[in-house]
Protein backbone atom coordinates (compact mmCIF):
# COMPACT_ATOMS: atom_id res chain seq x y z
CA UNK A 1 0.00 0.00 0.00
CA UNK A 2 1.17 3.53 -0.81
CA UNK A 3 0.47 4.72 2.72
CA UNK A 4 3.35 2.61 4.07
CA UNK A 5 5.54 5.57 3.12
CA UNK A 6 3.97 7.52 5.99
CA UNK A 7 2.91 4.77 8.41
CA UNK A 8 5.94 2.46 8.55
CA UNK A 9 9.65 2.64 9.25
CA UNK A 10 11.87 5.09 11.10
CA UNK A 11 11.33 7.76 8.46
CA UNK A 12 7.59 7.63 9.11
CA UNK A 13 7.86 8.69 12.75
CA UNK A 14 6.99 12.32 12.04
CA UNK A 15 4.08 11.34 9.79
CA UNK A 16 2.77 8.95 12.41
CA UNK A 17 2.93 11.66 15.06
CA UNK A 18 0.86 13.94 12.86
CA UNK A 19 -1.64 11.16 12.15
CA UNK A 20 -1.97 10.52 15.88
CA UNK A 21 -2.85 14.21 16.30
CA UNK A 22 -5.93 13.78 14.09
CA UNK A 23 -7.15 10.69 15.92
CA UNK A 24 -5.43 7.75 14.24
CA UNK A 25 -4.56 5.08 16.84
CA UNK A 26 -1.29 3.19 16.62
CA UNK A 27 -3.16 -0.10 16.28
CA UNK A 28 -4.92 1.28 13.18
CA UNK A 29 -1.69 2.09 11.35
CA UNK A 30 -1.45 -0.22 8.38
CA UNK A 31 -5.12 0.01 7.49
CA UNK A 32 -5.85 1.51 4.03
CA UNK A 33 -6.02 5.30 4.00
CA UNK A 34 -9.01 6.26 1.86
CA UNK A 35 -9.55 9.81 0.62
CA UNK A 36 -13.12 11.08 0.51
CA UNK A 37 -12.91 13.74 -2.19
CA UNK A 38 -15.68 16.32 -1.92
CA UNK A 39 -16.54 19.76 -3.26
CA UNK A 40 -18.92 20.63 -0.46
CA UNK A 41 -19.76 24.32 -0.20
CA UNK A 42 -22.81 26.31 0.79
CA UNK A 43 -23.63 28.08 -2.49
CA UNK A 44 -23.77 25.33 -5.12
CA UNK A 45 -27.04 23.34 -4.78
CA UNK A 46 -25.45 20.19 -6.19
CA UNK A 47 -22.69 20.33 -3.57
CA UNK A 48 -24.92 20.80 -0.51
CA UNK A 49 -25.74 17.04 -0.19
CA UNK A 50 -22.06 16.15 -0.05
CA UNK A 51 -21.60 17.00 3.63
CA UNK A 52 -24.07 14.36 4.80
CA UNK A 53 -23.22 11.94 1.97
CA UNK A 54 -19.55 11.93 2.96
CA UNK A 55 -20.49 10.84 6.49
CA UNK A 56 -22.19 7.73 5.14
CA UNK A 57 -19.24 7.03 2.84
CA UNK A 58 -16.85 7.29 5.80
CA UNK A 59 -19.10 4.94 7.78
CA UNK A 60 -18.75 2.35 5.03
CA UNK A 61 -14.97 2.80 4.88
CA UNK A 62 -14.63 2.27 8.63
CA UNK A 63 -16.93 -0.79 8.55
CA UNK A 64 -14.71 -2.35 5.88
CA UNK A 65 -11.52 -1.73 7.83
CA UNK A 66 -10.23 1.47 6.23
CA UNK A 67 -9.40 4.91 7.61
CA UNK A 68 -11.27 7.74 5.84
CA UNK A 69 -9.98 11.27 5.43
CA UNK A 70 -12.22 13.85 3.79
CA UNK A 71 -10.95 16.88 1.92
CA UNK A 72 -12.65 19.46 -0.25
CA UNK A 73 -11.97 21.19 -3.53
CA UNK A 74 -13.71 24.14 -5.21
CA UNK A 75 -16.89 24.07 -7.28
CA UNK A 76 -18.68 26.56 -9.53
CA UNK A 77 -22.44 26.66 -10.12
CA UNK A 78 -22.78 27.45 -13.81
CA UNK A 79 -26.35 28.62 -13.26
CA UNK A 80 -25.26 31.26 -10.75
CA UNK A 81 -22.20 32.18 -12.84
CA UNK A 82 -24.32 32.91 -15.93
CA UNK A 83 -24.64 36.35 -17.48
CA UNK A 84 -21.63 38.08 -15.91
CA UNK A 85 -17.84 37.80 -15.72
CA UNK A 86 -18.12 34.82 -13.37
CA UNK A 87 -18.73 32.55 -16.36
CA UNK A 88 -15.15 33.13 -17.55
CA UNK A 89 -14.03 31.09 -14.54
CA UNK A 90 -16.21 28.01 -14.99
CA UNK A 91 -14.16 25.94 -17.44
CA UNK A 92 -10.79 26.91 -15.89
CA UNK A 93 -12.17 25.67 -12.56
CA UNK A 94 -12.14 22.15 -14.02
CA UNK A 95 -8.35 22.27 -14.26
CA UNK A 96 -7.97 23.72 -10.76
CA UNK A 97 -10.20 20.98 -9.35
CA UNK A 98 -8.24 18.33 -11.19
CA UNK A 99 -4.81 19.48 -10.12
CA UNK A 100 -5.79 20.32 -6.53
CA UNK A 101 -7.20 16.82 -6.07
CA UNK A 102 -4.08 15.30 -7.59
CA UNK A 103 -1.92 17.29 -5.15
CA UNK A 104 -3.87 16.05 -2.13
CA UNK A 105 -3.88 12.41 -3.23
CA UNK A 106 -0.21 12.33 -4.10
CA UNK A 107 1.15 14.39 -1.22
CA UNK A 108 -0.56 12.28 1.43
CA UNK A 109 -0.02 8.89 -0.22
CA UNK A 110 -3.62 7.75 -0.06
CA UNK A 111 -4.20 4.09 -0.88
CA UNK A 112 -7.62 4.67 -2.45
CA UNK A 113 -10.27 7.29 -2.97
CA UNK A 114 -14.00 7.90 -3.14
CA UNK A 115 -14.96 10.77 -5.43
CA UNK A 116 -18.21 12.57 -4.60
CA UNK A 117 -19.07 13.93 -8.05
CA UNK A 118 -21.71 16.58 -8.50
CA UNK A 119 -21.87 19.61 -10.80
CA UNK A 120 -20.73 20.85 -14.18
CA UNK A 121 -16.92 21.08 -14.01
CA UNK A 122 -16.56 19.22 -10.72
CA UNK A 123 -17.28 15.76 -12.12
CA UNK A 124 -14.88 15.94 -15.10
CA UNK A 125 -12.23 17.66 -12.99
CA UNK A 126 -12.35 14.88 -10.42
CA UNK A 127 -12.31 12.15 -13.07
CA UNK A 128 -9.28 13.74 -14.74
CA UNK A 129 -7.46 13.57 -11.40
CA UNK A 130 -8.72 10.03 -10.80
CA UNK A 131 -7.14 8.67 -13.97
CA UNK A 132 -3.90 10.63 -13.60
CA UNK A 133 -3.24 9.43 -10.05
CA UNK A 134 -4.69 5.97 -10.82
CA UNK A 135 -5.12 4.58 -7.33
CA UNK A 136 -8.09 2.29 -6.52
CA UNK A 137 -11.10 4.60 -6.77
CA UNK A 138 -14.87 4.69 -6.99
CA UNK A 139 -17.28 7.57 -7.58
CA UNK A 140 -20.71 8.36 -6.22
CA UNK A 141 -23.01 11.04 -7.63
CA UNK A 142 -24.41 13.65 -5.26
CA UNK A 143 -27.97 12.89 -6.34
CA UNK A 144 -30.49 14.87 -8.31
CA UNK A 145 -32.70 17.75 -7.23
CA UNK A 146 -36.44 17.01 -7.23
CA UNK A 147 -38.31 18.76 -10.02
CA UNK A 148 -40.40 21.77 -9.09
CA UNK A 149 -44.08 22.37 -9.76
CA UNK A 150 -46.03 25.50 -10.52
CA UNK A 151 -49.76 25.30 -11.20
CA UNK A 152 -50.02 22.60 -13.89
CA UNK A 153 -46.35 22.66 -14.96
CA UNK A 154 -43.39 20.55 -13.92
CA UNK A 155 -40.36 22.79 -13.50
CA UNK A 156 -36.60 22.61 -13.83
CA UNK A 157 -34.22 25.52 -13.63
CA UNK A 158 -33.72 25.39 -17.41
CA UNK A 159 -37.33 26.51 -17.85
CA UNK A 160 -36.63 29.79 -16.05
CA UNK A 161 -35.57 31.27 -19.40
CA UNK A 162 -38.98 30.50 -20.85
CA UNK A 163 -40.75 32.14 -17.94
CA UNK A 164 -38.52 35.19 -18.29
CA UNK A 165 -39.57 35.27 -21.95
CA UNK A 166 -43.25 34.94 -20.98
CA UNK A 167 -42.88 37.86 -18.60
CA UNK A 168 -41.14 39.97 -21.23
CA UNK A 169 -43.94 39.13 -23.67
CA UNK A 170 -46.58 40.13 -21.12
CA UNK A 171 -47.94 36.59 -20.79
CA UNK A 172 -47.37 36.37 -17.03
CA UNK A 173 -47.13 38.96 -14.29
CA UNK A 174 -44.05 39.86 -12.27
CA UNK A 175 -45.66 38.22 -9.24
CA UNK A 176 -46.12 34.98 -11.18
CA UNK A 177 -42.46 35.09 -12.21
CA UNK A 178 -41.50 35.51 -8.55
CA UNK A 179 -43.63 32.48 -7.66
CA UNK A 180 -41.94 30.42 -10.37
CA UNK A 181 -38.51 31.43 -9.04
CA UNK A 182 -39.48 30.13 -5.61
CA UNK A 183 -40.85 26.84 -6.99
CA UNK A 184 -38.30 25.89 -9.67
CA UNK A 185 -35.64 24.42 -7.34
CA UNK A 186 -37.49 22.85 -4.39
CA UNK A 187 -34.41 21.31 -2.76
CA UNK A 188 -30.72 20.70 -3.26
CA UNK A 189 -29.01 18.29 -5.64
CA UNK A 190 -27.92 18.46 -9.27
CA UNK A 191 -30.56 20.31 -11.29
CA UNK A 192 -33.33 18.00 -12.48
CA UNK A 193 -32.69 18.68 -16.16
CA UNK A 194 -30.17 16.96 -18.43
CA UNK A 195 -27.54 19.68 -18.24
CA UNK A 196 -23.81 19.16 -18.02
CA UNK A 197 -23.91 18.00 -14.39
CA UNK A 198 -26.33 15.13 -14.91
CA UNK A 199 -24.90 14.34 -18.34
CA UNK A 200 -21.43 13.80 -16.89
CA UNK A 201 -22.74 11.91 -13.87
CA UNK A 202 -24.72 9.59 -16.14
CA UNK A 203 -21.64 8.98 -18.28
CA UNK A 204 -19.56 8.28 -15.17
CA UNK A 205 -22.02 5.48 -14.49
CA UNK A 206 -21.71 4.27 -18.09
CA UNK A 207 -17.92 4.22 -17.76
CA UNK A 208 -18.33 1.78 -14.88
CA UNK A 209 -16.96 4.07 -12.17
CA UNK A 210 -20.11 4.15 -9.99
CA UNK A 211 -22.74 1.70 -8.85
CA UNK A 212 -25.81 1.33 -11.09
CA UNK A 213 -28.43 4.09 -10.63
CA UNK A 214 -25.97 6.35 -8.80
CA UNK A 215 -26.44 9.18 -11.30
CA UNK A 216 -30.22 9.36 -11.08
CA UNK A 217 -31.10 8.75 -7.43
CA UNK A 218 -32.53 11.70 -5.54
CA UNK A 219 -30.19 13.58 -3.26
CA UNK A 220 -30.95 13.32 0.43
CA UNK A 221 -32.78 10.02 -0.06
CA UNK A 222 -32.44 6.80 1.90
CA UNK A 223 -31.46 5.09 -1.38
CA UNK A 224 -28.53 7.48 -1.72
CA UNK A 225 -27.43 7.04 1.91
CA UNK A 226 -27.39 3.26 1.60
CA UNK A 227 -25.45 3.55 -1.63
CA UNK A 228 -22.89 5.78 0.08
CA UNK A 229 -22.19 3.16 2.77
CA UNK A 230 -21.79 0.52 0.07
CA UNK A 231 -19.42 2.78 -1.85
CA UNK A 232 -17.24 3.27 1.22
CA UNK A 233 -17.03 -0.48 1.73
CA UNK A 234 -16.24 -1.05 -1.93
CA UNK A 235 -13.41 1.49 -1.89
CA UNK A 236 -11.57 -0.62 0.71
CA UNK A 237 -12.18 -3.78 -1.32
CA UNK A 238 -10.76 -2.13 -4.45
CA UNK A 239 -7.58 -1.30 -2.53
CA UNK A 240 -7.30 -4.86 -1.30
CA UNK A 241 -7.75 -6.19 -4.85
CA UNK A 242 -5.50 -3.56 -6.41
CA UNK A 243 -8.10 -2.55 -9.02
CA UNK A 244 -7.46 0.93 -10.44
CA UNK A 245 -9.38 3.21 -12.83
CA UNK A 246 -7.10 2.34 -15.74
CA UNK A 247 -8.10 -1.31 -15.33
CA UNK A 248 -11.64 -0.19 -16.18
CA UNK A 249 -11.26 2.76 -18.55
CA UNK A 250 -10.42 1.25 -21.92
CA UNK A 251 -11.30 2.80 -25.29
CA UNK A 252 -14.51 0.79 -25.55
CA UNK A 253 -15.74 2.31 -22.26
CA UNK A 254 -15.37 5.81 -23.67
CA UNK A 255 -17.01 4.84 -26.95
CA UNK A 256 -19.95 3.42 -25.01
CA UNK A 257 -20.14 6.72 -23.11
CA UNK A 258 -20.26 8.59 -26.42
CA UNK A 259 -23.04 6.28 -27.62
CA UNK A 260 -25.12 6.86 -24.50
CA UNK A 261 -24.52 10.62 -24.76
CA UNK A 262 -25.89 10.49 -28.30
CA UNK A 263 -28.86 8.32 -27.31
CA UNK A 264 -29.98 10.64 -24.50
CA UNK A 265 -29.15 14.01 -26.08
CA UNK A 266 -26.57 14.89 -23.43
CA UNK A 267 -25.04 18.33 -22.99
CA UNK A 268 -22.64 19.40 -25.73
CA UNK A 269 -20.11 20.04 -22.96
CA UNK A 270 -19.43 16.30 -22.80
CA UNK A 271 -17.57 16.77 -26.09
CA UNK A 272 -15.02 18.74 -24.06
CA UNK A 273 -14.98 16.60 -20.95
CA UNK A 274 -14.89 13.00 -22.22
CA UNK A 275 -11.84 13.63 -24.47
CA UNK A 276 -10.13 15.46 -21.59
CA UNK A 277 -10.59 12.48 -19.26
CA UNK A 278 -9.60 10.03 -22.00
CA UNK A 279 -6.48 12.07 -22.70
CA UNK A 280 -5.19 11.49 -19.17
CA UNK A 281 -6.07 7.82 -19.47
CA UNK A 282 -3.79 7.63 -22.51
CA UNK A 283 -6.74 7.16 -24.88
CA UNK A 284 -7.31 9.18 -28.05
CA UNK A 285 -10.98 10.19 -28.13
CA UNK A 286 -11.73 12.73 -30.86
CA UNK A 287 -14.56 14.67 -32.44
CA UNK A 288 -14.51 12.09 -35.22
CA UNK A 289 -15.59 9.47 -32.67
CA UNK A 290 -18.56 11.65 -31.72
CA UNK A 291 -19.41 12.31 -35.35
CA UNK A 292 -19.30 8.62 -36.28
CA UNK A 293 -21.47 7.56 -33.36
CA UNK A 294 -23.94 10.41 -33.88
CA UNK A 295 -24.70 9.03 -37.32
CA UNK A 296 -25.20 5.48 -36.03
CA UNK A 297 -26.85 5.85 -32.63
CA UNK A 298 -30.45 7.12 -32.53
CA UNK A 299 -32.06 9.24 -29.84
CA UNK A 300 -33.98 6.99 -27.44
CA UNK A 301 -34.61 9.43 -24.59
CA UNK A 302 -35.58 13.10 -24.39
CA UNK A 303 -35.11 14.72 -21.01
CA UNK A 304 -35.77 18.35 -20.24
CA UNK A 305 -34.78 20.68 -21.90
CA UNK A 306 -35.05 18.49 -25.03
CA UNK A 307 -38.33 17.02 -23.77
CA UNK A 308 -40.87 17.47 -21.02
CA UNK A 309 -39.62 14.66 -18.75
CA UNK A 310 -37.13 15.29 -15.92
CA UNK A 311 -34.29 13.29 -14.42
CA UNK A 312 -36.71 12.03 -11.77
CA UNK A 313 -38.88 10.57 -14.53
CA UNK A 314 -35.80 9.01 -16.15
CA UNK A 315 -34.85 7.32 -12.87
CA UNK A 316 -38.34 5.89 -12.44
CA UNK A 317 -38.21 4.61 -16.02
CA UNK A 318 -35.07 2.62 -15.18
CA UNK A 319 -32.29 5.17 -15.49
CA UNK A 320 -28.96 4.43 -17.12
CA UNK A 321 -29.21 0.62 -16.75
CA UNK A 322 -32.50 0.66 -18.69
CA UNK A 323 -31.02 2.85 -21.42
CA UNK A 324 -28.05 0.48 -21.66
CA UNK A 325 -30.54 -2.37 -22.08
CA UNK A 326 -32.17 -0.59 -25.03
CA UNK A 327 -28.75 0.03 -26.56
CA UNK A 328 -27.24 -3.34 -25.70
CA UNK A 329 -26.61 -4.55 -29.27
CA UNK A 330 -24.43 -1.46 -29.85
CA UNK A 331 -22.41 -1.66 -26.62
CA UNK A 332 -19.36 -3.48 -25.30
CA UNK A 333 -21.14 -5.35 -22.53
CA UNK A 334 -18.23 -7.37 -21.19
CA UNK A 335 -16.49 -4.31 -19.76
CA UNK A 336 -15.35 -4.42 -16.11
CA UNK A 337 -16.69 -2.03 -13.48
CA UNK A 338 -15.79 -0.80 -9.99
CA UNK A 339 -18.55 -2.98 -8.50
CA UNK A 340 -16.99 -6.20 -9.73
CA UNK A 341 -19.43 -7.40 -12.35
CA UNK A 342 -19.68 -6.50 -16.02
CA UNK A 343 -22.04 -4.07 -17.73
CA UNK A 344 -23.71 -7.16 -19.22
CA UNK A 345 -24.80 -8.38 -15.78
CA UNK A 346 -26.40 -5.01 -15.08
CA UNK A 347 -28.30 -5.06 -18.35
CA UNK A 348 -29.52 -8.62 -17.82
CA UNK A 349 -30.99 -7.71 -14.43
CA UNK A 350 -32.65 -4.47 -15.51
CA UNK A 351 -36.25 -3.66 -16.36
CA UNK A 352 -37.34 -0.81 -18.61
CA UNK A 353 -40.29 0.46 -16.60
CA UNK A 354 -41.43 3.12 -19.05
CA UNK A 355 -40.83 2.29 -22.74
CA UNK A 356 -42.58 5.53 -23.66
CA UNK A 357 -39.68 7.39 -22.06
CA UNK A 358 -36.80 5.00 -22.80
CA UNK A 359 -37.58 3.85 -26.31
CA UNK A 360 -36.47 0.52 -27.79
CA UNK A 361 -33.74 0.68 -30.41
CA UNK A 362 -36.16 -0.24 -33.20
CA UNK A 363 -38.51 2.63 -32.30
CA UNK A 364 -36.27 5.67 -31.77
CA UNK A 365 -37.33 9.26 -31.27
CA UNK A 366 -34.88 10.28 -33.99
CA UNK A 367 -32.65 8.18 -36.26
CA UNK A 368 -29.52 10.19 -35.45
CA UNK A 369 -27.83 11.00 -32.15
CA UNK A 370 -28.43 14.02 -29.95
CA UNK A 371 -25.02 15.65 -30.40
CA UNK A 372 -23.98 16.48 -33.94
CA UNK A 373 -20.42 17.33 -34.99
CA UNK A 374 -20.13 19.67 -37.95
CA UNK A 375 -17.12 20.29 -40.18
CA UNK A 376 -16.68 22.75 -43.03
CA UNK A 377 -15.02 25.91 -44.20
CA UNK A 378 -16.12 27.75 -41.05
CA UNK A 379 -15.04 24.93 -38.72
CA UNK A 380 -12.14 22.93 -40.21
CA UNK A 381 -11.46 21.31 -36.81
CA UNK A 382 -15.10 20.87 -35.95
CA UNK A 383 -18.09 22.44 -34.21
CA UNK A 384 -20.86 21.01 -32.06
CA UNK A 385 -24.64 21.39 -31.86
CA UNK A 386 -27.24 19.71 -29.64
CA UNK A 387 -29.26 18.20 -32.47
CA UNK A 388 -31.85 16.72 -30.12
CA UNK A 389 -32.86 20.25 -29.09
CA UNK A 390 -33.27 21.60 -32.64
CA UNK A 391 -36.61 21.52 -34.44
CA UNK A 392 -36.13 19.38 -37.60
CA UNK A 393 -37.44 22.29 -39.69
CA UNK A 394 -34.29 24.19 -38.66
CA UNK A 395 -31.77 21.45 -39.43
CA UNK A 396 -30.86 23.43 -42.54
CA UNK A 397 -30.32 27.14 -42.01
CA UNK A 398 -28.65 29.67 -44.27
CA UNK A 399 -28.41 33.40 -43.82
CA UNK A 400 -26.25 36.51 -43.66
CA UNK A 401 -23.82 36.86 -40.76
CA UNK A 402 -24.23 39.49 -38.07
CA UNK A 403 -20.86 39.53 -36.32
CA UNK A 404 -20.04 40.32 -32.68
CA UNK A 405 -16.73 40.07 -30.83
CA UNK A 406 -18.35 39.59 -27.42
CA UNK A 407 -21.62 38.09 -26.22
CA UNK A 408 -22.65 41.33 -24.51
CA UNK A 409 -22.58 43.15 -27.86
CA UNK A 410 -24.99 40.60 -29.33
CA UNK A 411 -27.30 40.91 -26.31
CA UNK A 412 -27.38 44.67 -26.74
CA UNK A 413 -28.17 44.29 -30.44
CA UNK A 414 -31.19 42.12 -29.62
CA UNK A 415 -32.37 44.62 -27.01
CA UNK A 416 -31.99 47.43 -29.56
CA UNK A 417 -34.00 45.39 -32.11
CA UNK A 418 -31.09 45.35 -34.55
CA UNK A 419 -31.35 41.61 -35.26
CA UNK A 420 -33.38 40.54 -38.28
CA UNK A 421 -35.08 37.16 -38.79
CA UNK A 422 -32.98 34.91 -41.01
CA UNK A 423 -29.63 36.19 -39.76
CA UNK A 424 -26.83 34.06 -38.37
CA UNK A 425 -25.42 35.66 -35.24
CA UNK A 426 -21.66 35.06 -35.06
CA UNK A 427 -20.16 35.56 -31.60
CA UNK A 428 -16.40 35.12 -31.55
CA UNK A 429 -13.37 35.59 -29.29
CA UNK A 430 -15.26 33.56 -26.69
CA UNK A 431 -13.12 30.40 -26.95
CA UNK A 432 -10.72 29.00 -24.34
CA UNK A 433 -7.99 31.47 -25.33
CA UNK A 434 -10.03 34.35 -26.71
CA UNK A 435 -12.49 34.53 -23.82
CA UNK A 436 -10.49 33.47 -22.03
CA UNK A 437 -12.35 30.60 -20.48
CA UNK A 438 -14.91 29.63 -23.16
CA UNK A 439 -18.03 31.04 -21.57
CA UNK A 440 -21.47 29.56 -21.98
CA UNK A 441 -23.66 31.75 -24.17
CA UNK A 442 -26.81 31.32 -22.10
CA UNK A 443 -27.44 35.06 -21.76
CA UNK A 444 -27.85 35.52 -25.51
CA UNK A 445 -29.89 32.33 -25.96
CA UNK A 446 -32.18 33.47 -23.14
CA UNK A 447 -32.81 36.88 -24.66
CA UNK A 448 -33.36 35.36 -28.10
CA UNK A 449 -36.00 33.13 -26.55
CA UNK A 450 -37.60 36.05 -24.75
CA UNK A 451 -37.66 38.21 -27.87
CA UNK A 452 -39.28 35.53 -30.04
CA UNK A 453 -36.20 35.21 -32.28
CA UNK A 454 -35.05 31.78 -31.08
CA UNK A 455 -36.57 29.98 -34.08
CA UNK A 456 -35.93 32.79 -36.55
CA UNK A 457 -32.16 33.20 -36.28
CA UNK A 458 -29.18 30.90 -35.84
CA UNK A 459 -26.20 31.34 -33.54
CA UNK A 460 -22.61 30.31 -34.25
CA UNK A 461 -19.83 30.80 -31.69
CA UNK A 462 -16.39 29.62 -30.62
CA UNK A 463 -17.79 29.73 -27.09
CA UNK A 464 -19.98 27.00 -25.69
CA UNK A 465 -23.54 26.45 -24.49
CA UNK A 466 -25.17 25.15 -21.36
CA UNK A 467 -26.87 21.79 -21.29
CA UNK A 468 -30.22 23.61 -21.40
CA UNK A 469 -29.68 25.25 -24.79
CA UNK A 470 -32.27 24.74 -27.50
CA UNK A 471 -32.47 25.78 -31.13
CA UNK A 472 -29.97 26.16 -34.01
CA UNK A 473 -27.04 27.10 -31.76
CA UNK A 474 -23.62 25.91 -32.96
CA UNK A 475 -20.72 26.13 -30.51
CA UNK A 476 -17.16 24.93 -29.99
CA UNK A 477 -16.18 26.26 -33.44
CA UNK A 478 -12.54 25.29 -33.96
CA UNK A 479 -10.04 26.69 -34.54
CA UNK A 480 -11.34 29.51 -32.35
CA UNK A 481 -11.03 33.11 -33.49
CA UNK A 482 -8.06 33.78 -31.21
CA UNK A 483 -6.17 31.04 -33.05
CA UNK A 484 -6.95 32.64 -36.40
CA UNK A 485 -9.71 30.20 -37.31
CA UNK A 486 -12.07 31.13 -40.17
CA UNK A 487 -14.62 32.44 -37.66
CA UNK A 488 -12.20 35.35 -37.06
CA UNK A 489 -12.45 36.30 -40.75
CA UNK A 490 -16.25 36.51 -41.05
CA UNK A 491 -17.74 39.91 -41.92
CA UNK A 492 -21.28 41.21 -41.64
CA UNK A 493 -23.30 40.01 -44.62
CA UNK A 494 -21.22 36.93 -45.41
CA UNK A 495 -23.55 34.00 -45.92
CA UNK A 496 -23.25 31.05 -43.56
CA UNK A 497 -24.85 27.65 -44.07
CA UNK A 498 -25.64 25.18 -41.28
CA UNK A 499 -26.67 21.71 -42.41
CA UNK A 500 -27.32 19.07 -39.77
CA UNK A 501 -28.27 16.53 -42.43
CA UNK A 502 -24.84 16.64 -44.10
CA UNK A 503 -22.97 17.59 -40.91
CA UNK A 504 -21.49 20.78 -42.33
CA UNK A 505 -20.87 24.36 -41.27
CA UNK A 506 -19.68 26.62 -44.08
CA UNK A 507 -18.97 30.22 -44.88
CA UNK A 508 -20.04 30.74 -48.48
CA UNK A 509 -16.97 32.64 -49.65
CA UNK A 510 -14.44 32.11 -52.38
CA UNK A 511 -11.35 30.46 -50.80
CA UNK A 512 -9.17 33.19 -52.29
CA UNK A 513 -11.18 35.89 -50.52
CA UNK A 514 -10.87 34.01 -47.24
CA UNK A 515 -7.11 33.73 -47.74
CA UNK A 516 -6.82 37.46 -48.50
CA UNK A 517 -8.56 38.24 -45.22
CA UNK A 518 -6.26 35.87 -43.37
CA UNK A 519 -3.20 37.82 -44.48
CA UNK A 520 -4.39 40.87 -42.55
CA UNK A 521 -5.59 39.02 -39.46
CA UNK A 522 -4.03 39.70 -36.07
CA UNK A 523 -5.10 39.01 -32.51
CA UNK A 524 -3.79 40.61 -29.36
CA UNK A 525 -5.32 39.26 -26.21
CA UNK A 526 -5.84 41.69 -23.37
CA UNK A 527 -3.95 40.77 -20.22
CA UNK A 528 -6.41 39.14 -17.85
CA UNK A 529 -5.93 38.93 -14.09
CA UNK A 530 -5.00 35.79 -12.20
CA UNK A 531 -6.19 32.37 -13.30
CA UNK A 532 -7.69 33.56 -16.59
CA UNK A 533 -4.28 34.71 -17.84
CA UNK A 534 -2.71 31.44 -16.75
CA UNK A 535 -5.45 29.42 -18.43
CA UNK A 536 -5.11 31.27 -21.74
CA UNK A 537 -1.32 31.02 -21.65
CA UNK A 538 -1.61 27.23 -21.62
CA UNK A 539 -3.19 27.46 -25.10
CA UNK A 540 -6.08 25.06 -24.44
CA UNK A 541 -7.46 23.63 -27.68
CA UNK A 542 -11.24 23.29 -28.10
CA UNK A 543 -10.95 20.30 -30.42
CA UNK A 544 -8.86 18.43 -27.82
CA UNK A 545 -10.99 19.00 -24.73
CA UNK A 546 -9.49 22.39 -23.77
CA UNK A 547 -7.09 20.78 -21.30
CA UNK A 548 -3.89 22.29 -19.93
CA UNK A 549 -0.65 20.77 -21.13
Amino acid sequence: MRSKAITEGLSGATSRALLHSVGVRREDLGKPLIAVVSSYNEIVPGCIPLRILSEYVKQGIRQAGGIPFEFNTIGVCDGIAQGHTGMYYSLPSREIISYSVEIMLQAHRFDGAVFLVSCDKITPGMLMAMVRVNIPSIAIAAGIMPSGHYKEEQLTVSLMREFIGRFQAGLITEQELVEVEAAACPSWGTCSMLGTANSMNCLTEVLGLTFPYSSTRLANSSEKFREAIQVGERAVALVQMGVTPLDILKKEAFIDAVRVAEAMGASTNVVLHLPAIANYAGIDLTLDDFKRESEQVPILVKINPSGSKTMEDFHRAGGIPALLKSLKVLLSLDRPTVYGTTIKSVVENTTIWDPEMIHPLDSPLSPKGGIAVLYGTLAPEGAVIKRSAVDPTLWKFQGPAHVFNRMEDAVQAVQDERIQPGEVLVIRYEGPIGGPGMREMQQITAILSGSGLAKKVALVTDGRFSGSTRGPCVGHVAPEAARGGPIALVKDGDFIRIDLESGTLDILLDPEELENRRRTFSFQREQEPGILSLYASMLPDTSKGAVWH
